[in-house]
């Protein structure tokens, strides 16, 4: 439809600014807080400020169990979605101004949440709005869904699904990159656990390292207990980044990296890997030796998966890649935290049984597993080309579909490709110290999804 979209939403603005503003000083963090809903009352508080303001609008608005809201416009038997998210990450330190006091400035809006997922979510709930008011034809219902979970397991699409939530003919969620994302690595997290009975004359006392499964250290630590003459001689071993010091009856070692995304651990330097190739050098005994040449022989400060016998690339989506995220010992059970990504053209049976067994070589049995499968929809499809035409029709570019190693929404819900809200060149702010999200680039949002949920009802 030949329309001009950002004039069409260009009278929101000040309404969308003050909406966005006040739904990011709602502090919706998960929290077990015994209040009764899902995810604890500040991330319920939120979801009733979306609803009433839905309904203000004019939209009829629905929940499931207080897992998931959603406002919907248009008839018809077929519906279209976009799925967006209220729960954010904590605030975490470093911030400038109130992370949850939704300042305007310079132009921007400032705030947990404003770049994910609050402001592409209200931009989509004007660009609603928008084409209501503009009486424009629709043949298919649009919905916008409200998630609440989506930071920490996105157990609320599940619960969606599994208690008969509507699955839209085409979907969107505006929480990843523009042009389109049709690709999304398989996402899977492991956690394992090894008791340990240790001899020999070198006990580990205390080993910790990481803040995250999805995060690459920069950091990790180990107390060995050991006679003074083979503390000595640990104290006299070097290596890259790691140094030695002597404690009260043995040492503690501790190893330095660089900290990167789990999507992309090739940025970052494994600080677990590196500590666990030094641990492996030492004269360890029974149960401590073979958990630590487990980790250390099989990932040590690897990415890729060439030792566990997993590694794998296509052209689409690149090489699958590996994160050793967490270690700790509670001084009985050894914990080690993995998070792993799969080419889009792969299956998880190719790598997750080896990973499996190979921890298992060392003593380790899992005690929790997060898979999200992989998908993929080709550039041909119906719903990639049209998103590829709103998208250059807005910015007169060219493009082309991507895949990611990330995961998003789309991997919840049949039917669904993350589109926006990043522009490519965009300086990045979710999950950072002053997360912001700028008045032009909102607003762009909203016109894109304006136009796009328009075609997607009318495809």
């Amino acid at each position: 439809m030949n329309m001009d979209w950002r004039a069409l939403l260009s009278p929101y603005q000040d309404r969308l600014v003050h909406s966005l503003q006040s739904c990011i000083r709602i502090p919706s963090v998960y929290a077990d807080d015994g209040s009764g809903h899902p995810y604890g009352q500040p991330v319920h508080d939120c979801l009733q400020y979306m609803l009433k303001l839905s309904s203000d609008m004019g939209f009829a608005t629905g929940s499931c169990d207080g897992h998931v809201g959603w406002c919907e416009y248009g008839e018809g038997e077929e519906m279209v979605a976009v799925l967006g998210h209220l729960d954010v990450v904590p605030a975490g330190e470093g911030w400038s101004l109130d992370p949850f006091g939704g300042d305007l400035k310079d132009g921007r809006v400032y705030g947990r949440g404003s770049m994910d997922d609050k402001g592409p979510t209200m931009a989509a709930l004007y660009a609603l709005l928008a084409l209501k008011e503009a009486g424009l034809p629709l043949k298919r219902r649009i919905r916008i869904l409200y998630g609440l979970n989506e930071e920490t397991g996105s157990a609320d699409m599940k619960y969606y699904l599994k208690h008969g939530g509507e699955v839209p003919v085409m979907g969107i969620t505006p929480d990843g990159e523009y042009p389109v994302i049709n690709g999304e690595k398989g996402l899977v997290t492991e956690y394992y656990d090894c008791r340990l009975s240790q001899s020999g004359p070198i006990r580990l006392k205390e080993l910790s390292g990481g803040a995250a499964h999805n995060i690459v250290p920069d950091h990790a630590a180990a107390v060995l207990a050991c006679p003074s003459a083979l503390a000595a001689q640990i104290a006299a071993m070097t290596a890259e980044q790691v140094t030695v010091s002597p404690v009260d009856g043995g040492v503690r070692i501790e190893a330095a990296g660089v900290n990167a995304h789990g999507g992309s651990p090739w940025e970052g330097e494994n600080a677990i890997g590196r500590l666990l190739l030094f641990l492996d050098r030492l004269p360890l005994e029974g149960g401590l030796q073979k958990a630590v040449h487990a980790l250390a022989a099989g990932i040590g400060m690897e990415w890729d998966g060439a030792s566990l016998g997993i590694a794998m690339e296509d052209a689409l989506s690149g090489k699958l890649t590996l994160n050793l995220g967490v270690v700790s010992f509670d001084g009985e059970t050894l914990q080690a935290r993995l998070n792993y990504r799969y080419p889009v053209t792969r299956t998880f049976d190719e790598c997750g049984p080896q990973v499996e067994q190979a921890m298992a070589r060392g003593g380790f049995v899992r005690s929790y597993q997060l898979h999200k499968s992989r998908i993929y929809m080709p550039p041909d499809s119906p719903l990639v080309r049209t998103l590829l035409r709103v998208y250059s029709d807005y910015t007169g570019q060219p493009a082309q579909p991507k895949c990611i190693g990330g995961g998003t929404y789309a991997k919840m819900i049949p039917n669904t490709l993350a589109f926006g809200p990043i522009f490519p060149g965009d300086e990045v702010r979710e999950h950072k110290p002053d997360e912001y999200m700028e008045v032009s680039r909102l607003m762009d949002n909203a016109a894109i999804l304006a136009h796009a949920m328009y075609e997607l009802a009318n495809g």
